[in-house]
């Protein structure tokens, strides 16, 4: 049930948009402009920018772009990490009906060349330095006459400009902005459709190649407008992070949904815990955005200094599988009323979230109800929810009961319209009848909240038998040695497949015959771990977003293993 302050906020978000209407991204800025012209928008250490100045770098860089000779349906890749400046050339490439295209600022040359390549890119938008990369640097050994107009490895690439490059005939682009006179500058255009592509995200390539995810200027926004009401945001909530703004989670849920009630951003380049908790007094931040390793972090070092975070309210963990214990110490430690997490994909933003108000247990164990969608929602399937979610049968396609474990498939308004040229994903990616399959595999209890088992790739069989990493690793972390686990699944000679573990210790003395007897106490003996690694937190694979990768777990293990292949044969 929700507290009577988020109806009322929930209320007041409703009152400023009685009608859903369908705009672009661009339009729906500058309409936000009008009512909170003077408010913080974009915030950092160096700047900050309000709504009226945000719109106003905006249409100077929509006509630097337009002089560029780029028009409508154009892509516009952006390599550039959380600067105040990509917010309004994000808006600018929106405002001329080009689509963005944010590339994820660790790709290295190989994986640029073929995002670059596969997207068709007409322009990259990029910046000197990145984590302290000479980009135009790497530029010339990914295209050695960049400078000169010429692209022998991108064909339908016309330019590249670089911010803070003024080198021979290479201007730079913010040069090339500060050139627009005031009347060349546009205020907003219909150039953009409401239905058509508005981004084009990559993910991150565990399955196969990178894919582009395509999203509608329409499905981000109502994606924006779910996560501001099921929230209840308070007016002006400003939110802290260091999530990339090249993922759904920092552009939807960190960017774009704070516009639904004139809030602004703390938007960091890289993460650290010791800056981000003392930007949250500084620059008095409201919501915390952050991913499950990021938390730990914070945790941590909350606990070893004082900081001021009384202005925090409230705490937003997901995108990843949470440690037990940091559900118990999150509102203690950081001080926050409201705490949440939530399911979504790239390809769906979030669907699942859970409530202001929901216990402990609510909180560690589910991703919450069916995320509402209040006016942006589908009201035929009441309160007004923004995507309708069934289970099915993951080898039969069959629609399994409620209660039942099975893949998750979803259909509504926020999902992607399919990858960018690859009609064979995108076609393996919709059942027939045009549910997207999520490749998680969970079931809703009986209170409506979604319990997730983990990616049907994840899954394993041992003995026969099916298991869940996703259990496991929720059991091992409520050890009070254990501060992370993960598990992953590995060919086995007599069980087929049996489960291995990379635990991160909160008790350095913590050793693998004690985790084994606390498991033998605890599950099944199919589901008993074979191998015991320790590592640190620092030594985790991690992306961008700070998602562990669990591929380099798999394949270290298969070295570790190897090499004791190797051993035992020889002592043979």
């Amino acid at each position: 049930m929700y507290a009577a302050t988020d109806q009322g906020r929930r209320a007041a978000i409703e009152s400023r948009h009685p009608h859903w209407i369908e705009m672009s991204l661009d339009f729906y800025l500058e309409s936000a402009g009008r009512s909170f012209r003077a408010r913080p928008l974009v915030i950092t250490d160096d700047k900050t920018l309000t709504y009226g100045e945000v719109i106003e770098q905006k249409r100077r860089v929509a006509a630097a772009l337009r002089s560029m000779g780029l028009r409508s349906g154009d892509r516009v890749g952006i390599l550039m990490a959380n600067h105040a400046d990509v917010v309004p050339l994000l808006f600018a490439v929106w405002s001329i009906g080009a689509v963005a295209v944010p590339f994820n600022t660790l790709y290295r040359a190989d994986e640029l060349v073929f995002a670059l390549r596969q997207s068709g890119c007409a322009a990259l938008i990029t910046m000197q330095q990145i984590f302290g990369r000479n980009i135009p640097a790497e530029l010339d050994v990914i295209e050695p006459d960049w400078r000169q107009g010429s692209f022998a490895q991108l064909p339908e690439m016309k330019t590249i400009k670089v911010f803070g490059v003024e080198e021979g005939n290479l201007v730079s682009f913010q040069a090339l902005i500060d050139s627009q006179r005031p009347n060349e500058e546009v205020t907003h255009t219909s150039c953009a459709n409401p239905f058509h592509t508005a981004v084009i995200m990559y993910t991150s390539g565990s399955t196969g190649l990178p894919k582009g995810v395509m999203h509608t200027h329409d499905s981000l926004l109502r994606a924006a407008y779910c996560n501001a009401y099921h929230h209840a945001y308070e007016d002006g909530r400003r939110a802290i992070f260091s999530l990339p703004l090249y993922h759904t989670y920092g552009l939807v849920t960190g960017l774009l949904s704070g516009l639904m009630v004139g809030g602004g951003i703390i938007a960091h380049t890289q993460f650290d815990a010791v800056r981000m908790l003392s930007a949250i007094g500084t620059h008095r931040a409201t919501w915390l955005l952050a991913v499950p390793t990021m938390t730990v972090a914070l945790l941590k070092e909350a606990e070893q200094r004082s900081y001021d975070l009384s202005s925090l309210k409230a705490i937003h963990s997901a995108a990843a599988p949470t440690p037990s214990w940091v559900w118990r110490k999150i509102k203690d430690t950081l001080g926050v009323d409201k705490v949440f997490t939530s399911y979504g994909q790239t390809e769906t933003s979030m669907i699942t979230c859970t409530q202001s108000g929901d216990s402990l247990e609510t909180v560690s164990l589910t991703q919450g109800v069916l995320a509402l969608g209040g006016a942006a929602g589908i009201p035929e399937l009441g309160h007004h929810q923004i995507t309708n979610v069934r289970i099915i049968d993951p080898e039969t396609g069959k629609v399994l009961p409620d209660g039942v474990t099975g893949e998750l498939c979803t259909k509504g308004p926020t999902n992607t319209i399919g990858y960018f040229r690859n009609e064979a994903e995108t076609a393996a990616l919709f059942t027939p009848d045009g549910w997207l399959k999520m490749g998680d595999l969970g079931r809703f209890r009986e209170d409506g909240n979604l319990v997730l088992v983990g990616r049907s790739k994840d899954v394993f069989k041992s003995r026969g038998e099916l298991v869940s990493p996703k259990e496991l690793e929720e059991l091992l972390t409520t050890h009070a040695g254990i501060s992370q686990a993960f598990v992953i699944g590995m060919p086995d000679e007599q069980s087929g497949e049996c489960g291995c573990a990379w635990i991160v210790r909160a008790n350095p003395n913590l050793e693998a015959d004690e985790i084994a007897r606390f498991l033998e106490m605890r599950v099944a003996r199919y589901k008993m771990l074979r191998d015991i690694w320790f590592i640190e937190d620092h030594q985790l694979p991690k992306t961008g977003t700070g998602k562990i990768q669990k591929q380099f777990l798999r394949d270290r293990a298969k070295k570790i293993l190897a090499k004791e292949k190797v051993v035992d044969g020889l002592s043979e």
